[in-house]
C-alpha cells in the first residue's frame, strides 16, 4: 500500500456519524474505508462492511484479524444501557476489543479518532458552564467517555499510534435506526403532524424553546475526522466540533414548520416517547401511500432522544475556538443544513413528499 494511502476502519459504520464519516472519506482519492456493524449497510457505499459483535472478543478477533493494512481507526460505536453506570463496561469492552485486535493485526496503525459528545461536559445532567471548552473540569463519574479517553491516552504510546477525540452535539444525518439522530425525530414528527392535520408544535420545555443551543451536521464530523487524522497538532487532543452557529428553537421552529408545510402553533410540552407510542399505524399509512422505504416505526426515530434535546431548558453551547485555532475550517449554516438534509431524505424515500422546503 503506498505511503500516501490511508485505510480507515470505522466502528459503528451504520450509525448516523459512522455513515457520514465513510461517505466523506469515500470522496477522497487517498482513503479507503471498512465499516464495522452488526447489520448490513443501509446506504449506498463502495466500502466493504464487516458484520461483527464488538462485545464478543472472539468474534472481533476472527473478523478483524484479516485487516492487516489499516492506518486509522475511527470509533463511533455506542451501546445503550438503562443507567449511566451500566454504560461504562460495554462501551469500554467494545473499544478495547477493536483497538487491541486491530493494532495487532495492522502494524501500520497510525491514528485512532474517538467520537464523544456533550456528556463529557455534563450536558445530560443539567446547566453547565458555557460555552464549554475542552479543558473544562470533569463532572462526577460514572462517564464512559472519560474511561474511553483515558484508555486511549494510556494505550497510544504502547501501541505506537496517536489519538484524537471529537466532540459533536445533537448530530443530524441520514441514518435510520440509530439511537441519537435529531434529524429523523424532527422529520418523522412533522410527517405525522401533517398526516393527522394537527399543528407542528415544539414539544419541549418552555425554557428549551428560548435557550441557546447547537446542532452538528454529521457531514461536518466526517470532515473533522479526516482533518484530525492528518493534522499533526491534533494528536493527543480533544476538539469540540459543531455547526458553529448557536441558535434558539424559537427562531428555527417556525421556519421548519414553513419548510414542512405544516401549520404551527404555540409550544406545548409533552413527551414524544409517550405520544408517539401509538402512531405505528399512522406511519405505516404514510409509508404505503407515498411508497417510502419500509422501515419499521420503532426504528425510524428515537423519541427519547427528542425528549432529551427538547427538554434542555438551559444554554447548551460548545466553544469551537480550539479546533479553528488548530486549522479546521469546516462548518455550515444550521438553517441550510436542515434544508439540505430534509430534501435529501425525501429524495431517498425516507420522508414523504411535502416534507421538504418549498
Amino acid at each position: 500500500m503506498p505511503d500516501t494511502t490511508r485505510k480507515a476502519v470505522v466502528a459503528g459504520g451504520n450509525g448516523v456519524t459512522g455513515r457520514a464519516i465513510i461517505q466523506h472519506l469515500e470522496t477522497l482519492p487517498c482513503w479507503e474505508t471498512v465499516g464495522l456493524s452488526r447489520r448490513e449497510p443501509e446506504f449506498g457505499t463502495n466500502s466493504p462492511f464487516v458484520a461483527v459483535d464488538l462485545l464478543d472478543r472472539h468474534d472481533v478477533e476472527e473478523k478483524l484479524s484479516g485487516i492487516t493494512d489499516a492506518t486509522d481507526l475511527v470509533y463511533a460505536a455506542y451501546q445503550p444501557r438503562p443507567s449511566w453506570a451500566e454504560l461504562v463496561e460495554p462501551n469500554m469492552v467494545m473499544l478495547r476489543n477493536v483497538v487491541e485486535i486491530l493494532e495487532k493485526a495492522s502494524p501500520k496503525l497510525r491514528h485512532v479518532t474517538l467520537i464523544q459528545g456533550g456528556k463529557v461536559y455534563g450536558s445530560h445532567l443539567g446547566p453547565y458552564r458555557t460555552p464549554a471548552r475542552e479543558d473544562d473540569s470533569r463532572h462526577l463519574p460514572p462517564e464512559f467517555y472519560y474511561d474511553q479517553e483515558d484508555y486511549l491516552r494510556s494505550r497510544a504510546d504502547e501501541g505506537g499510534w496517536t489519538w484524537s477525540a471529537l466532540r459533536p452535539d445533537a448530530i443530524a444525518g441520514f441514518a435510520v435506526g440509530t439511537p441519537m439522530n435529531l434529524l429523523m425525530v424532527i422529520g418523522v414528527y412533522a410527517a405525522i403532524c401533517r398526516e393527522l392535520g394537527v399543528p407542528f408544535r415544539f414539544p419541549g420545555k418552555p425554557g428549551a424553546y428560548r435557550a441557546l443551543t447547537q446542532v452538528t451536521d454529521a457531514r461536518i464530523v466526517g470532515q473533522a475526522v479526516e482533518w484530525a487524522a492528518t493534522e499533526p497538532s491534533a494528536a493527543g487532543e480533544a476538539f469540540n466540533v459543531t455547526n458553529s452557529d448557536p441558535m434558539r428553537w424559537e427562531h428555527v421552529w417556525p421556519q421548519l414548520a414553513e419548510h414542512f408545510r405544516v401549520p404551527r402553533a404555540d409550544p406545548l410540552p409533552f413527551s414524544l416517547t409517550e405520544f408517539m407510542a401509538d402512531k405505528t399505524a399512522v406511519w405505516n399509512r404514510i409509508v404505503e401511500r407515498h411508497g417510502l422505504r419500509p422501515y419499521p416505526f420503532d426504528r425510524v426515530a428515537s423519541w427519547w432522544f427528542g425528549d432529551f434535546v427538547f427538554g434542555m431548558d438551559y444554554d447548551n453551547i460548545f466553544s469551537t475556538a480550539k479546533i479553528r485555532q488548530h486549522g479546521f475550517t469546516g462548518g455550515i449554516d444550521t438553517e441550510r443544513m436542515f434544508t439540505e438534509l430534509f430534501t435529501e431524505l425525501v429524495k431517498q424515500r425516507v420522508l414523504p413528499p411535502g416534507i421538504e422546503p418549498s
